[in-house]
């Protein structure tokens, strides 16, 4: 019910308003079943105009922070990201990355439509960076189709460390489903979720026509931070 409200009544008109986001292939998404939507991701807006244009609920994984938070605001952040779809996600540690990737295929089992970055973050400069190999084993053990999905524009309308949104036209691009069936059986297989995965990059990189940058997103965040300054050299006793 709340998240019927925000989507048609409380902020997706205001975002069609201010926004005018359009869809373009649409009908890829299968009306039923467990789906994997693949997106690119160039700001935290994608999360909020990609479950707005397609008609079943999106439920993206977000982290846990947003919903942790104490006092009134921290309560009414839970309401709103659980309302909009997101499930929180502790993602320190390896055993936090496992909890992920089984919640994945719990939710995609059960016929639910998931959204999923597999950059694994924000693209720092608008470029495409390599997949993390997480979504091919959530697609293999859930058995189910991924779909690449392009967002353009949500860069510009929520820039990087803005705190206002910015009314820009959204566009998003819908790519045809990716079957992997043709390797049930093989997740776990190092080899063949990297494969599957940088499929899945290619999909999204034509879909997109974004520069594909062969790193991911996170070490070129961590090169692009400011060295500290050095400190003095000690001088010889």
């Amino acid at each position: 019910m709340l998240y019927w409200l925000i989507k048609h009544v409380l902020l997706g008109p205001v975002l069609r308003i201010f926004f005018r986001p359009e869809i373009e292939g649409k009908e890829n998404i299968p009306a039923e079943g467990g789906v994997l939507l693949a997106s690119n991701h160039l700001a935290v807006s994608d999360s909020f105009f990609l479950p707005l244009m397609v008609p079943r609920r999106v439920t993206f994984p977000a982290k846990i922070e947003y919903f942790t938070e104490p006092g009134i605001k921290g309560r009414l952040k839970k309401a709103f990201f659980t309302g909009v779809g997101q499930i929180p996600i502790d993602r320190s540690g390896a055993s936090a990355a496992q909890a992920a990737l089984d919640t994945g295929v719990r939710l995609l089992r059960e016929g639910n439509l998931m959204g999923i970055y597999p950059e694994g973050t924000r693209s720092p400069d608008g470029r495409l960076y390599r997949g993390k190999t997480g979504i091919a084993r959530i697609a293999l053990q859930a058995g189910v189709p991924v779909v690449p999905i392009a967002m353009f524009g949500t860069d510009k309308a929520n820039p990087i460390g803005s705190k206002m949104w910015r009314p820009t036209k959204i566009r998003i691009k819908v790519g045809e489903p990716l079957d992997f069936s043709r390797y049930s059986g093989l997740d776990g297989d190092r080899f063949i979720e990297r494969s599957i995965t940088d499929e899945i990059m290619y999909a999204l990189m034509e879909l997109s026509g974004q520069e594909y940058v062969d790193m991911y997103a996170a070490k070129a965040k961590e090169q692009a931070q400011p060295l500290p300054d050095r400190l003095p050299e000690s001088r010889a006793s």
